[in-house]
């Protein structure tokens, strides 16, 4: 067995592993990463990145299908075709090239790279076993980044026709018709870029609601959507039993039990922490359910064992990883660092986009009262010119000195504005310093300072 040794070891390499070896490496701490899959992690490989792409495909493929149906904007089009395969080709394109750049970034950063998987033998002792043999690493600080994996749903595992995200988004070819189980983001994500694509879907969800944690003027522009689709929507309904020779799913709503008949199932009900086989027995770490409990330096309840991104308590989202991933580097590294982020920006990539910074009106403590502005796209000039004026920008401003406490919007293109509604909080700004600050027009962008206008004066077009 060989055995090595390193100041840093990163157990995983995705968003927050590469970012915190590239990153503590350059600070010149001598760091290892391990990783059994390819760098990247579910996000880049077969999450964010390749959904994404589809969802391009999806939405560019729909556009030609209304055009050659109605000559659009004076456009007019024959009639198009996909070619999957070519789609496919493109996406898995996009998904290499960023890996390649990855790696690249690695190797720049002076990270040794292992490919395995990691055990946890003591605090400071990690068994990795590769297709070469195993290695043992001893390590003065060790980060678990092994990020999270799709749910089972009891009596319909996956496998055969039935999908997790991974398996929808390596499929061979559109199928005709497309059950999805769960209304949540990456539910609704997939299930409608497989409708605009041609296919039957049904989304099925157990609750009365889809995207539960958003309030329900966030997503009625999104339900609308799904109608116009043609997606059948059945709410409060589960799934009791599948049939996988006869391709069947045996659904109860109520008193009534139905059947449906499908050629694929995607389950899509949420993710939990990839944490099995690492021997965090061995360690006895503090944790809150299946998540490693951690401090504001990401460090768990062991000296010299830090925890990032899907393995932690909060929001299962790269961004957040990534920036957990940078306090550790400069903790290992010796610099002062800690978590004191107000917000974590949230992006739903439904058709119309949904994002949410801060708090929503109902998160807000009793104790504050606030303020509650929206600016509709309806009066919005680029919008207009988009032909797409579906959804609004929200504010929530403290209502003694205009803080603004929260921002949310709906509609084309509103994960561009995100990261400017998250500055907007991070800096403190108020409804003043937003509606003072000139948004250039025709934009998207001017919603947000017509919102904070309604509140700190009037808008100028509401």
């Amino acid at each position: 067995m060989t055995d090595l040794r390193c100041k840093l070891l990163v157990i995983g390499g995705g968003p927050g592993g590469y970012v915190c070896a590239s990153r503590a490496a350059r600070l010149g701490v001598d760091t290892i990463l391990v990783e059994g899959n390819r760098v990247g992690g579910t996000c880049l490989n077969v999450g964010c990145i390749p959904s994404k792409a589809l969802i391009h495909t999806a939405q560019s493929y729909h556009h030609a299908v209304q055009q050659a149906a109605g000559a659009a904007h004076g456009v007019h089009v024959s009639e198009p075709r996909l070619d999957w395969d070519e789609a496919s080709e493109w996406r898995n394109g996009v998904v290499s090239r960023l890996c390649a750049g990855v790696t690249g970034l690695l190797e720049r950063s002076g990270v040794k790279s292992l490919s395995g998987w990691a055990t946890f033998r003591d605090g400071k002792t990690v068994e990795v076993r590769g297709e070469t043999g195993s290695t043992l690493i001893r390590a003065e600080n060790v980060v678990i980044a092994t990020g999270s994996r799709p749910v089972d749903l009891p009596g319909l595992q996956i496998g055969g026709r039935v999908l997790d995200s991974t398996g929808a988004l390596a499929l061979d070819h559109v199928p005709d018709s497309l059950a999805v189980v769960g209304a949540g983001y990456i539910g609704l994500e997939l299930g409608t870029a497989f409708a605009k694509l041609g296919c039957k879907v049904t989304m099925i969800e157990a609750g009365s609601r889809i995207l539960p944690l958003y309030d329900e003027k966030l997503t009625r522009p999104v339900r609308r959507r799904l109608e116009e689709l043609g997606i059948d929507l059945k709410l409060d309904t589960k799934v009791t039993a599948w049939d996988e020779g006869a391709s069947a799913l045996t659904l109860q709503c109520g008193d009534e039990e139905t059947s449906l008949d499908v050629e694929q199932v995607l389950v899509t009900i949420g993710r939990a922490p990839n944490t099995d086989g690492l021997g965090l027995e061995e360690l006895h770490l503090r944790q809150s359910g299946p998540f490693v409990e951690i401090d504001d330096r990401c460090q768990t309840s062991m000296r010299g064992v830090y925890a990032i991104g899907d393995v932690t308590p909060g929001p299962m989202l790269a961004h957040r990883a990534m920036a957990q991933a940078e306090i550790v580097a400069d903790v290992v590294a010796g610099e002062t660092a800690a978590w004191d982020r107000i917000c974590v920006p949230a992006v739903c990539f439904t058709d119309p986009e949904i994002v949410s910074v801060g708090y929503l009106p109902s998160e807000v403590p009793e104790d504050t009262k606030t303020l509650v502005k929206e600016f509709s796209f309806r009066a919005n000039g680029r919008a207009l010119t988009l032909d797409d004026v579906e959804g609004f920008v929200r504010i929530v401003a403290r209502e003694t000195n205009h803080l603004i406490l929260g921002v949310q919007a709906t509609g084309p293109g509103v994960s561009e504005l995100v990261s400017g509604f998250a500055l907007a909080i991070e800096a403190g700004l108020r409804l003043e310093d937003v509606a003072a600050t000139i948004h250039a027009h025709p934009t998207i962008s001017e919603a947000f300072q017509e919102a904070a206008l309604m509140g700190a004066s009037m808008a100028n077009h509401g």
